[in-house]
């Protein structure tokens, strides 16, 4: 054997000993790279998060609309006070929800009645999609769309009992009405693991947590208070019917992202 071929010999052993020696894929990595093509990675989609934002912000215009309603079918003298409780229930639960509310509504599921206190103060809820409940848009974009709702629903019962609570009494009622009534049935009916979610019921838009929910809830207040002074006489005219309207027309054009925007969050699309 020449010297070159024995040269070319010795150059090929070395580099067959190189490539086994080499560290080849492990098991663990097969693992994941068949995980990765079987499951695809959460991608946030800017066509719904977009419109997301914009039914968040249409769903927040319905209490300033429920104001204007509310506020031409009172007195006169009462039209600023109806207002006010109107817009402070934006402030009272937005602070609420934050804090504590969202975790009990959708929170991780406790027997199916109430959600943890592991997302207390938002702990958790970052830019991430939650795929429980929304794949496709931001955690706390889901979270902002839903406390529309829950800003809106003790907002409606204000119209059971108007002219007829003290504003500091009204604040107090909201809080207490946010915690121990809204979020255990939101949860209930919307949250993962609720009992009623899970007896099969659908709630698209808030006609259970939303309507039946501020529904009873303001005809325990009307009962409770009882007849307002002076209904067998007769009962004061709206002072400013535009008024009314306005807040109509607000609501009728709120309710595209109140239904639309539950259809997204849904996951129907």
């Amino acid at each position: 054997m020449n010297t070159t071929m024995r040269r070319w010999l010795n150059t090929a052993v070395v580099a067959g000993l190189l490539v086994l020696a080499l560290p080849g894929p492990s098991v663990r990595a097969g693992e994941e790279m068949r995980a990765a093509v079987s499951m695809p990675a959460v991608k946030i989609d800017t066509g719904d998060t977009a419109w997301l934002m914009m039914s968040s912000t249409l769903v927040m215009l319905m209490t300033p609309g429920l104001a204007f309603f509310y506020g031409g079918l009172v007195r006169r003298k009462n039209v600023l006070s109806i207002m006010m409780q109107c817009f402070v229930v934006i402030c009272i639960v937005s602070v609420e929800w934050v804090m504590v509310g969202y975790s009990f509504a959708f929170g991780p599921d406790k027997k199916g009645l109430i959600g943890s206190l592991a997302w207390l103060g938002l702990n958790g809820v970052g830019l991430t999609p939650n795929t429980d409940y929304a794949a496709t848009i931001p955690h706390q974009l889901f979270m902002i769309f839903q406390m529309m709702f829950a800003v809106i629903t003790p907002a409606l019962i204000l119209g059971a009992f108007a002219e007829r609570m003290k504003f500091s009494a009204y604040c107090m009622f909201v809080l207490a009405w946010s915690l121990l009534v809204y979020n255990p049935v939101a949860h209930w009916v919307w949250g993962l693991g609720g009992f009623l979610r899970n007896m099969g019921a659908l709630d698209f838009a808030g006609g259970t947590v939303v309507h039946i929910n501020a529904g009873i809830a303001a005809l325990v207040c009307a009962l409770v208070l009882g007849k307002r002074i002076g209904y067998d006489v007769g009962i004061s005219p709206p002072h400013n019917l535009p008024f009314a309207v306005l807040g109509a027309a607000l609501l009728w054009f709120g309710w595209f992202g109140f239904n639309a925007g539950s259809a997204l969050a849904a996951g129907y699309r």
